[in-house]
């Protein structure tokens, strides 16, 4: 079989459609993420991932964006609720250890319901800082607003997915936070100085050995003003590689949003010029199947095949998965209720309205 397509590409509901399955067989995209409208019930999503592998011919990464909060593929009542970071974080503010000991228990707790489906990754946790007058779209997707504080929750988070067999990917490099459009709507422009940057970066320095990390679609005038970071070579080059130190898979955000200008196929080209590793098209606001399976092809068409240093990035991130260590679920389950009732039941749960792909 040829090597795997730098890609990871979505699918267009709860079963696989024989298109699709001929479309994964000829293309072998790298992975598959899954969206909402494509997860119903465990014993659907199972199967679900059990057909793509077969058309595959292969166990591939299948990914989802479940990070707790609004956030989430996997809803109640087939899954158990889980909150938004703010929860975390406001826990971390009044006792450092007790919120540590949180996020990794939630993020396990997170684990142990996508692995048994097949879901070995999760587009999570989120780095980005929180700041005063930012758009909301990250809001309380955020661990807080100081770096020190992100990158103890943050690491916390990773180590929780991790242990429990499911691979992190770190978002939104090098920093969402002070964005104040939607990248799903328009390309935001960072006015912050190189100096102020460097908060934001943080976090994702401080864990740069992360599997797998997501661009922004931002662009930071400090560094190019004109091209979001997902297809700016200097940015790509010279901070998220070089001052960050990331050296794992780095995949774009999703192509679709609005903040990428031209065709499906000449945001995936600008991705991988600029120095991306994966693309990754999620036709998160798409419902018709065959714009969707015209989509995946786009994409695939312009995705190389997996080589060299990508190839070497993408299998570290599969072995990633490899280290699921015991766990007491149920017993995890009960001290995860109790730290979460020192913030107040008021807190959990809450579900503010947001522009997030589905």
């Amino acid at each position: 079989m040829n090597a795997p397509k730098a890609c990871i590409l979505s699918v267009s509901g709860p079963e696989l459609r024989d298109e699709e399955a001929v479309f994964l067989a000829q293309n072998n995209p790298w992975g598959i993420i899954l969206m909402g409208r494509s997860i119903k019930t465990k014993n659907q999503v199972r199967a679900l991932v059990d057909s793509i592998w077969s058309a595959l011919g292969r166990p591939c990464l299948i990914f989802v964006d479940q990070e707790g909060g609004r956030v989430r593929r996997l809803r109640p009542p087939e899954w158990p609720d889980f909150p938004a970071a703010k929860v975390y974080s406001d826990l971390y503010k009044k006792s450092p250890e007790l919120g540590e000991e949180a996020a990794w228990l939630g993020h396990r707790l997170m684990a142990a319901e996508l692995q048994p489906l097949g879901i070995y990754a999760d587009c999570a946790p989120n780095l980005d800082l929180s700041h005063p007058g930012a758009h909301d779209i990250v809001g309380d997707r955020a661990f807080g607003d100081t770096a020190r504080q992100v990158s103890a929750l943050g690491a916390a988070a990773i180590k929780g997915l991790m242990d429990g067999g499911v691979a992190s990917v770190i978002k939104h490099i090098p920093g969402h936070g002070r964005a104040k459009q939607d990248s799903h709507e328009a390309l935001p422009v960072v006015d912050a100085s190189a100096q102020e940057l460097e908060q934001d970066f943080s976090p994702f320095s401080a864990l740069s050995d992360a599997p797998m990390a997501m661009t922004a679609h931002i662009a930071y005038q400090a560094y190019d003003a004109e091209n979001a970071a997902t297809v700016s070579r200097k940015i790509i080059r010279d901070v998220i590689r070089n001052r960050i130190g990331f050296d794992g898979l780095l995949m774009g955000d999703d192509l679709g949003m609005k903040a990428l200008g031209g065709t499906l196929e000449s945001r995936a080209r600008a991705s991988f010029e600029a120095g991306c590793d994966i693309a990754l098209n999620c036709s998160g606001f798409q419902k018709d199947p065959e714009i969707i399976l015209s989509e995946m092809r786009q994409v695939a068409g312009a995705s190389p095949r997996l080589s060299g240093r990508a190839a070497e990035r993408a299998k570290f991130a599969e072995d990633a998965t490899l280290h699921r260590k015991p766990f007491d679920i149920e017993a995890g389950r009960f001290r995860f209720e109790e730290l979460l009732a020192k913030v107040g039941a008021d807190e959990i749960g809450r579900d503010p309205t947001s522009r997030v792909s589905v």
